[in-house]
């Protein structure tokens, strides 16, 4: 089948990407195509679906009146709705956009103790989350920024229970925090250089931690660390996989590591013989309105990152 054509079928927020990262498109074609996010599809869907205030499900991290019941973790808060608006494209500069984060910022208050929505809390896996957030969308998170640095473990990456003691990183913080630092990088908008330079070194120590360990083994013992990172899931929350590894380091601009190779191989191992991808997981919890199928049906998401994925690998081997 035409697998750019299906994907082109899509939802703005497919095509838009598709046409940045697949097909070449001039710019001004791409910066159409993303506008309509705003007003389109998933995007306008999920801007609907916020609360008078501005805030979805009446929560940051949780829904109002969560208190663990249910299979998973409900994914409706105003955290998760920000992340996938930044994975859907929604333009910074749009009217919706600006909307949106103003009211987060006036009314969205941490269930931890309180705290403004921008100044984050204590976990790093929130706070890489709120810093991609604020990054994309033009809020000071500088704040944030400096307690994730600080918080660095000494392997190089992040965990949500070094509070608690852990001195060993883990993958699902690690990959929420990188992203969080490369969206403050792109931003460029933070006065001091130094804490841009301190950003972007201690997201490139962070890659390295998972470099180490091939984006999916133990240092110690080289056994996978997790069969569920294998799975390629949209939207992956907090979750870490391997697809989402990798796409953070094509965005990165990085050449590709040698070291990725079986993770790319794995990714490429998951292809279809129409040429499509499967969605391989959908992570448990309450959502506004699916953005895939079901597990095991063909995923436009999984397709996208994949096909970039692989032209970013292909690219790297020829020039190799």
């Amino acid at each position: 089948m035409d697998v750019l054509a299906w994907l082109l079928d899509g939802d703005p927020a497919i095509r838009w990407q598709v046409l940045r990262d697949l097909t070449g498109a001039p710019a001004d074609e791409v910066a159409r195509e993303r506008a309509r996010v705003a007003r389109e599809g998933w995007g306008t869907r999920l801007l609907a679906a916020r609360d008078e205030d501005g805030l979805w499900a009446g929560g940051a991290c949780f829904p109002a009146g969560y208190h663990g019941e249910g299979p998973g973790q409900p994914w409706t808060a105003t955290m998760h709705s920000l992340q996938t608006l930044g994975l859907l494209g929604l333009d910074p500069a749009a009217p919706e956009a600006r909307d949106a984060i103003a009211l987060v910022a006036r009314n969205g208050r941490w269930e931890h103790d309180g705290q403004r929505y921008f100044d984050g809390e204590v976990e790093p896996c929130i706070n890489g989350r709120t810093v991609e957030a604020g990054a994309v969308f033009g809020v000071d998170v500088s704040g944030v920024v400096d307690r994730l640095l600080a918080e660095q473990l000494a392997d190089g990456g992040w965990n949500c229970e070094a509070e608690n003691g852990s001195v060993r990183s883990s993958f699902d913080t690690t990959a929420c925090v990188l992203e969080g630092l490369l969206a403050f990088e792109r931003a460029g908008a933070d006065p001091d250089p130094g804490r841009l330079a301190a950003a972007r070194d201690a997201r490139r120590r962070g890659e390295e931690y998972l470099l180490e360990r091939g984006l999916l083994r133990r240092l110690s013992t080289g056994e996978v660390v997790d069969p569920a990172y294998l799975d390629l899931a949209f939207p992956f929350y907090w979750h870490y996989d391997v697809l989402r590894a990798l796409d953070h380091l094509r965005a990165a601009g990085a050449p590709p590591d040698p070291r990725t190779a079986e993770a790319v191989a794995h990714v490429r191992s998951r292809r279809r013989p129409d040429g499509r991808w499967a969605l391989d997981r959908v992570h448990p919890g309450a959502v506004h309105f699916p953005l895939d199928g079901g597990a095991g049906d063909p995923s436009r998401w999984i397709t996208l990152r994949a096909l970039r994925v692989q032209a970013w690998a292909d690219a790297g081997s020829a020039a190799g």
